[in-house]
């Protein structure tokens, strides 16, 4: 796991303390709210709906567990003694005032972390598989790549003044865990010839306009990534809109210029940077990957294991639902939901932050990652110790059985704190959850992806869900579209709205419906939901959600797209 150096240290103080005289000139009243949002924003801060917002980076997900102990620090001294686990692998607290975030950021500097680049028109926190070097199915480990990419673009001249803002993924598996087909870049890692390299993919991104990313380039050698992400940015920083911020982000310049215009582009100035790459880039990579060396495995037996997966029905749904094939032998990546049935998607507690660190000291080699799908994970448990760790996370309300399932929801803040919202997304979220969880049908219906936004700029990911829920405000009620069909994986794709929206009160049953249609439409019970709507299409499920309606209206995969 990388560690600051001495340069990373002095950055993060020295900009700690610029931002601390700033927020002084603002509480003073030297700063206006106008003259101060461009300077917030450049450190993590919003102003939300009733407070401010500090946004924290998780570079990649990964988290030490002294550092999510002093996330639970924070949120008890500075917040209300909880955090929120977003879709970007960041952390949100949504109460702090203005003039303790300087202390904040202090005490995140004291454990090698920072707000940094997580807002505004810049490169954003590079976000990587939650899963990387643990998985079975990996290439290599993207996280030493994500790291040199997070130092390049960090303050990166050229790049703070972007037309709008700017997401990287990378991925180590082709099994797509990183959503990089949404992202401006996506990275896959790929082998060719024995030599390791990366598939880019460009102008992915949902909001109001979703698009599926582009392939710019098939295979980019190690040794020729930051020139060619420097030419991608460049090419667009100069081509992209800056008259309309709706129209400015890279998927529409693609979509605007055609993908041959911009790949020929970004070949042209690629050539024109590539020479003054001396390999200093490649001498950083290497010292960044030392510290990415796998844990020190241990051999043991997993009969403690075999017996609990035999004898205990709870802790056997929980293995069966939650685990997932380590490369270790002996291992398993262990999941942790933030979802129990009726819960805010995403929000842990301080306590639960503190057991979870606990946990990872103990039995993980001291290692979390954070999820896109809102949830935390230990990537290196070895099977002996997971009956005691599920009795620790049982005790503690995080052993909920549920990743993957209709309750595993994905839900952005929504009106309850977002100022940009026009609708609830936690309450539908809360109430399907718990509708499933009483109906006890969960495992029966399988893999299903719900995600719910608040508002078209689809924090929620509801576009790539398998089931998109968009809320809108319609002439002051709350109106919620649905979308069938999205995919976030390796064979992305964007959800089609089914008709009319439903009212508050109706949204959950139309999910029901849908499930419903879902269990007697499958061919069998292996048969997943985005494999029963591959194979049979919209036809039955608009049947089923408005059975008075002949041919309801086809749209989109939301009114702006």
């Amino acid at each position: 796991m990388y560690r600051y150096d001495d340069f990373d240290a002095a950055f993060v103080a020295q900009r700690n303390r610029q931002f601390r005289a700033q927020v002084e000139r603002r509480i003073d009243g030297s700063l206006t709210e106008e003259e101060f949002k461009p300077l917030r924003l450049m450190n993590g801060l919003y102003l939300q709906l009733h407070a401010y917002m500090l946004r924290i980076a998780i570079p990649y997900g990964t988290l030490r567990s002294a550092q999510m102990r002093q996330l639970a620090h924070i949120a008890d001294t500075w917040d209300k003694g909880y955090g929120h686990f977003t879709t970007r692998q960041n952390i949100q607290f949504n109460w702090p005032r203005l003039r303790d975030v300087p202390d904040i950021l202090d005490a995140l500097a004291e454990v090698e972390m920072h707000a940094v680049q997580t807002s505004g028109n810049t490169i954003r926190n590079v976000t990587a598989d939650h899963f990387a070097g643990a998985a079975a199915d990996e290439v290599a480990d993207p996280r030493p790549v994500a790291e040199l990419i997070r130092q390049w673009s960090t303050d990166h001249p050229e790049f703070q003044f972007l037309p709008r803002k700017f997401k990287i993924a990378v991925t180590g598996s082709s099994n797509d865990r990183a959503v990089t087909a949404a992202h401006d870049i996506g990275l896959r890692l790929v082998e060719r010839e024995g030599e390791i390299g990366f598939q880019v993919l460009v102008g992915g991104g949902l909001g109001r306009t979703p698009m599926i990313g582009k392939v710019i380039a098939e295979f980019v050698p190690s040794e020729d990534l930051l020139a060619y992400l420097g030419a991608v940015v460049s090419v667009w920083n100069l081509l992209g809109r800056r008259d309309n911020k709706f129209k400015s982000r890279i998927k529409i310049t693609v979509h605007e210029h055609g993908i041959e215009a911009i790949r020929d582009m970004v070949a042209a100035r690629f050539a024109e940077i590539r020479p003054g790459f001396s390999g200093v880039d490649q001498e950083r990579l290497a010292a960044i990957t030392a510290q990415f060396a796998p844990p020190p495995f241990r051999t043991a037996s997993t009969a403690s294991f075999d017996a609990a997966y035999a004898e205990d029905p709870v802790f056997r749904a929980w293995a069966d639902t939650n685990l997932f094939p380590h490369r270790a032998e002996g291992y398993a990546i262990a999941q942790i939901s933030l979802k129990a049935h009726g819960a805010t998607p995403g929000d842990a507690t301080s306590a639960q932050m503190r057991v979870m660190a606990d946990i990872a000291e103990r039995f993980g080699h001291d290692e979390l990652r954070i999820s896109h799908e809102q949830n935390v994970v230990l990537p290196h448990v070895h099977k002996a110790d997971l009956p005691e760790v599920h009795a620790i996370l049982r005790a503690h309300g995080l052993a909920t059985a549920n990743i993957g399932l209709i309750s595993d929801i994905i839900a952005c803040p929504g009106l309850d704190y977002c100022a940009l919202a026009t609708a609830r997304s936690i309450p539908v979220a809360q109430e399907i959850a718990t509708r499933f969880d009483a109906l006890k049908i969960e495992h029966e219906i399988g893999d299903l992806k719900i995600k719910i936004s608040g508002c078209i700029n689809a924090c929620g990911h509801h576009h790539v869900g398998h089931i998109g829920i968009l809320g809108l405000d319609r002439a002051g009620v709350e109106n919620y579209q649905i979308t069938l069909g999205g995919d976030h994986t390796e064979t992305a794709s964007l959800g089609e709205r089914t008709g009319p929206g439903f009212a508050a009160d109706e949204i959950v049953g139309a999910v029901e419906t849908i499930v419903e249609t879902y269990l007697a439409e499958r061919a069998s019970p292996g048969e997943t939901f985005i494999e029963t709507y591959r194979r049979v299409g919209m036809a039955p499920f608009k049947a089923a959600l408005y059975p008075d309606t002949a041919k309801p209206a086809v749209g989109g995969a939301s009114d702006a797209a």
